[in-house]
C-alpha cells in the first residue's frame, strides 16, 4: 500500500495505446521517427489562448519535418475542461485552427492516471515530482520515443522551439 508506484516497464512512448476523441484505439507506435510534444490541454484555462495559438504555430511550422503534437484534454485542474470530446475538438479546430490530434479526455494525476502519463511523469519528474502541476504541461519526446524535456505551464510553446529544432536535428 502507500504511495509507492512501480516503475513503468515501457521504455518508449511508442509502446502505448491511447484513445482518440472518438474512443478508438491509437497505437502511439505510428509516431516512431517523429519528434512529439505531448500536452495536457484545457479550453477554460487562463493559459488556453496563448498555448493553443503557439501550439498551432509550431505544428504548422514543423509538421512537414517529422514533428507532431499530441493533445490530451484533462479536466483535473479546477474543472477547466468540462466539454465533451466533440466540443473540445470543435473548439480547438475552429477557434485555433488546430490540426494536430486531440485525444480522449484523460486523468494525468491520481489513481486513474492513464498509462502514458505514468510513463511520461516517471521519465521526467517535475517540480512536484511525479505530479502534473497544471494544464499545459508539455513533454518533448525524441524520435525513439524517449522523454527529453518537460516544461511547466508557464513555459510557452514558442519558448521551447529551439529544443524542438535540436530534437529534429535542424
Amino acid at each position: 500500500m502507500g504511495a509507492y508506484q512501480s516503475a513503468p516497464t515501457e521504455t518508449s512512448v511508442h509502446q502505448f495505446t491511447v484513445k482518440d476523441g472518438s474512443g478508438r484505439d491509437v497505437d502511439l507506435g505510428i509516431y516512431k521517427g517523429k519528434v512529439l510534444l505531448v500536452v495536457n490541454v484545457a479550453s477554460k484555462c487562463g493559459f488556453t489562448n496563448s498555448n493553443y495559438t503557439q501550439l498551432t504555430e509550431l505544428y504548422n511550422k514543423y509538421k512537414s519535418k517529422d514533428f507532431e503534437i499530441l493533445a490530451f484534454p484533462c479536466n483535473q485542474f479546477l474543472h477547466q475542461e468540462p466539454q465533451t470530446e466533440q466540443e473540445i475538438k470543435d473548439f480547438a479546430c475552429t477557434r485555433f485552427k488546430a490540426e494536430f490530434p486531440i485525444f480522449q479526455k484523460v486523468k494525468v494525476n491520481g489513481p486513474e492516471t492513464v498509462a502514458v502519463y505514468k510513463f511520461l511523469k516517471a521519465s521526467k519528474p517535475g517540480f512536484m515530482g511525479n505530479r502534473i502541476k497544471w494544464n499545459f504541461t508539455k513533454f518533448l519526446i525524441d524520435k525513439e520515443g524517449k522523454v527529453i524535456g518537460r516544461y511547466g505551464t508557464t513555459k510557452s510553446p514558442s519558448s521551447i522551439e529551439q529544443d524542438i529544432q535540436k530534437a529534429l536535428g535542424s
